[in-house]
């Protein structure tokens, strides 16, 4: 029985491995070992960067409502513990929206907050 090649197999792989490696600098991008070492350091610094996106929007958010919060004269964690103790379930994103685009409402929600403290 006639002996099978990878030749097609290892091409293809080699070929989408540079593939991926497309754009980067230099070897990286026209070697394959480099390709290969550079695609697999990519993939773990964009798995790490989806995680630290939500703590870096998470901290974006607080932030925003931290600094509505100080012009109505309460600070943050009052602010939150209030709004818990109120019954209001906002979550911080749109509460740092509603801090952006509507100050009016914001002021009436650390207006309850207040009173519910």
């Amino acid at each position: 029985m006639a002996r099978i090649k990878a030749a097609t197999t290892t091409r293809n792989r080699r070929k989408k491995m540079l593939g991926l490696a497309k754009g980067y600098w230099g070897s990286k991008s026209r070697h394959f070992k480099m390709a290969k070492q550079q695609v697999m350091k990519s993939g773990s610094y964009a798995y790490a960067s989806r995680k630290r996106k939500k703590r870096d929007f998470r901290r974006l958010w607080i932030t925003r409502i931290s600094a509505a919060c100080k012009l109505n004269d309460i600070n943050y964690s009052n602010f939150m513990h209030g709004l818990r103790v109120a019954g209001i379930e906002l979550n911080r994103k749109m509460l740092s929206e509603t801090a952006i685009h509507d100050a009016a409402a914001f002021t009436e929600l650390c207006n309850k907050a207040k009173a519910a403290l």
